[in-house]
């Protein structure tokens, strides 16, 4: 296998500094795993890491809390010289509700952490040997991916724009029965989808359901009407895009005519283009069905999700990487959706500021992500040592972009491609 000469100096350096720091990352990634908090609310993940810089700051670390107007958001800089590249991880701890980490979320802030530091501490030691005036890296502490768009927040608020690359990886189940792969990087169209949010409420008018349901406007018979309808349209949609929601609020007695009822939805497709014109037919069955009982309607959109702009040059080196240490890792690049396709995340709105990098690794679990078996198996020494693994495959990738012109030039050019 050929291993670019941009990586060779990295790829035992990298190992050895996330060896040397095992204790602390073992420490973090407990500390989140067993303290899930839901979105905005990641207080105590927030300060975990950001004290744990705290105490490497003699290292040349600077912590920043509370950034970007977020008070979970947070920023750790290391800076080296002058000018250079800039190179982020994104770092996610947000939990879902009553099942904790059923995402691995705190897998995904441990492995960035450590790809973090073992990209700063490896290029301190080769970044005279390359000639490399100066380089910064930096870790985005990134609040509420599961609902609430952190990151887009964090785009609007101007943390990614002096980035060249950004990087972060997610964990999945094992396939059961097949070969341990340990990681794979997607780049067909549709691993993560496009992902448009709505909470819509109808109103009406209530009345006694039994002595005068005549003079009430019936909200949960709007509600019913509307997912009937979104049932309907199911039939005549891709087999890529998706639409399902639940009932928030449907009423309050049996005996009393609903004056209010509201439902929650997703709406997803592959891409940005094509989730426009389905959100349109999607409105049309909430309109419809206010139309037909006489409700009136109202629209609360969420945060919308981009799908997933992959970079091939990226996904190129870190498979490299990662076989170099020995790790069974894919480039997916067939037709055969990955393991989390239909999955949407807001780095896909991150990878069409700048060049991004989300990859996928597989940890034991007896059921899939957002389930309370995925949680147990989020928490388990195998699943952190996975997570290492591929911190380090990062950070070699971390490392080529800052000190091969080439490479990064190669990255570049791609991210710019329609």
């Amino acid at each position: 296998m050929h291993v670019p000469e941009s990586q060779r100096p990295f790829l035992d350096n990298v190992q050895e500094v996330l060896r040397r720091y095992d204790t602390q990352l073992k420490d973090i990634n407990y500390k989140i795993w067993s303290n899930p908090e839901l979105a905005y609310e990641e207080y105590q993940a927030h300060d975990h890491i950001c004290d744990l810089f705290d105490s490497l700051k003699s290292n040349g670390y600077a912590v920043r809390r509370k950034v970007h107007g977020i008070n979970t958001a947070l920023e750790i800089e290391y800076t080296y010289g002058s000018g250079g590249r800039v190179i982020a991880f994104n770092a996610e701890y947000d939990a879902l509700p009553g099942i904790g980490h059923a995402c691995g979320h705190n897998l995904i802030a441990t492995s960035s952490i450590a790809a973090f530091l073992a990209t700063c501490e490896a290029m301190k030691v080769q970044a005279e040997s390359h000639s490399v005036s100066g380089f910064t890296v930096r870790l985005l502490g990134t609040p509420a991916e599961e609902s609430g768009g952190g990151k887009v927040k964090l785009i609007n608020a101007g943390a990614y724009k002096d980035i060249d690359a950004c990087l972060m990886v997610h964990p999945v189940p094992m396939a059961p029965g097949s070969p341990d792969l340990l990681s794979m990087a997607t780049v067909v169209e549709g691993g993560f989808l496009a992902n448009d949010k709505v909470k819509v409420t109808f109103t009406g008018k209530p009345a006694h359901a039994a002595a005068a349901p005549w003079e009430g406007i019936n909200a949960l018979d709007a509600v019913v009407s509307a997912y009937v309808n979104i049932s309907m349209l199911r039939q005549q949609i891709l087999p890529t895009q998706k639409i399902h929601g639940v009932i928030v609020n449907g009423g309050d007695r049996p005996n009393v005519i609903p004056m209010s009822a509201t439902v929650d939805y997703y709406i997803r497709s592959p891409t940005i283009k094509t989730l426009k014109p389905l959100t349109e037919k999607v409105i049309k069955c909430f309109e419809a069905a206010a139309m037909a009982t006489g409700c009136k309607v109202e629209f609360d959109w969420g945060i919308s999700y981009a799908d997933l702009k992959t970079n091939l040059p990226i996904c190129e080196s870190y498979v490299t990487a990662m076989r170099a240490m020995g790790h069974h890792t894919l480039l997916d690049n067939s037709e055969k959706k990955g393991p989390l396709a239909g999955a949407s995340t807001d780095m896909g709105n991150v990878s069409y500021v700048v060049p991004g990098f989300h990859g996928i690794f597989c940890i034991p679990a007896e059921g899939v992500n957002h389930t309370p078996q995925f949680t147990n198996g989020a928490g388990s020494p195998e699943a952190f040592e996975r997570g290492i693994a591929c911190a380090a495959g990062m950070a070699v990738v971390a490392c080529q972009i800052l000190v091969d012109d080439k490479f990064a030039e190669a990255v570049r050019k791609d991210f710019q491609r329609e």
